[in-house]
């Protein structure tokens, strides 16, 4: 997810690029989106398993840092004015409140962002750097066995 037009932003969209570069199976979708809130719902929709990459701005974050988060990590937006601000968590719960068959394993590879307002198809040096380390870590993830099974 993200805007390739405002520097860091793109972040995700460039790991995506490189993912479909280096995962060409038939079972993986790749997608690139910059599509938020509501409008996401329809892209999770009849997929086993989510892992979704976008920039992330914290207090303490350092650019380039990446974090693999859980969608609990994020808190809800309880009043909003337009359908794009609605936080991921409550539109995964009103996903599953409507019925959706959404993804029972979603699963978010967030990267520090430091400058996400500046008009810009680049991304800083440190946020750029983080883009093959979290390609890696998705690869590892997507292609690990599961104990389970």
């Amino acid at each position: 997810m993200g805007n390739s037009l405002l520097s860091d932003d793109g972040v995700g969209l460039y790991v995506a690029a490189e993912l479909k570069k280096r995962l060409d199976q038939p079972e993986i979708t790749v997608m690139e989106t910059g599509v938020a809130g509501l409008s996401l719902l329809d892209l999770l929709v009849g997929y086993d398993r989510a892992v979704i990459i976008d920039a992330i701005q914290t207090a303490d974050g350092k650019a380039g840092q990446i974090y693999r988060l859980d969608p609990e990590a994020f808190d809800s937006t309880h009043r909003t004015a337009a359908p794009h601000n609605v936080s991921f968590t409550t539109t995964i719960e009103l996903g599953k409140r409507l019925g959706l068959a959404l993804p029972p394993q979603i699963t978010i590879f967030a990267i520090e962002a430091s400058d996400i307002s500046t008009f810009s198809e680049e991304c800083t040096p440190n946020v750029k750097q983080a883009i093959p380390t979290c390609v890696e870590m998705i690869i590892q993830e997507i292609t690990k066995k599961d104990p389970n099974k």
